[in-house]
């Protein structure tokens, strides 16, 4: 699969280096764009990112353009400004234009929302991404397979957002299995 993952200015910056890592692993072909916030959050974070390979600001990556749309987007970490850009159809620098092509394309986008407590606001955008077509998914790690780390929990977070992506993955213990 061809997958772009973005990780934008939120908390959490070590969900989307962690995507990246599984998805390579697992063979698919991972196109990476890393927002200004990010690197700082990351910064803050001690969190090492992954090489980039297109800047915020190259909005004519192939990936940018219908005729050459991915097979899935994962936004990883979801800040609430680039949720708000999604679902408002901003098309805002090469995260923004890249998830507006996905949802006119009818095709995978993942926002990993990464935030707590929610406003209105952040409440009633996701409600307009997930109408639109997307697939909001809260930063919210389940607690039944006793982690015995904070990694642990990353990669239940991170084995979600593979399953939602259609990815086959073994990062985490699934119910009852």
């Amino acid at each position: 699969m061809r997958i772009v993952v973005a990780i934008s200015g939120a908390s959490g910056t070590t969900y989307g280096v962690r995507l990246v890592e599984a998805l390579k692993k697992l063979g698919h072909t991972v196109y990476v764009v890393i927002s200004g916030p990010a690197r700082k959050v990351a910064k803050y974070e001690g969190v090492k990112l992954p090489k980039a390979d297109f800047k915020e600001s190259e909005i004519d990556a192939p990936f940018a353009s219908g005729s050459n749309s991915p097979d899935v987007m994962i936004i990883a970490p979801c800040s609430l400004k680039t949720l708000g850009n999604v679902a408002n159809g901003t098309g805002s620098g090469l995260i923004g234009r890249a998830a507006e092509v996905m949802l006119k394309e009818r095709k995978k986008l993942i926002l990993l929302v990464r935030e707590t407590p929610l406003s209105l606001v952040a409440i009633e955008n996701m409600a307009r991404a997930s109408l639109a077509g997307a697939v909001v998914m809260p930063a919210s790690p389940g607690f039944y397979a006793k982690h015995k780390d904070v990694s642990q929990l990353v990669d239940f977070m991170v084995g979600k957002v593979l399953d939602q992506a259609g990815v086959k993955h073994n990062l985490y213990k699934r119910w009852r299995k």
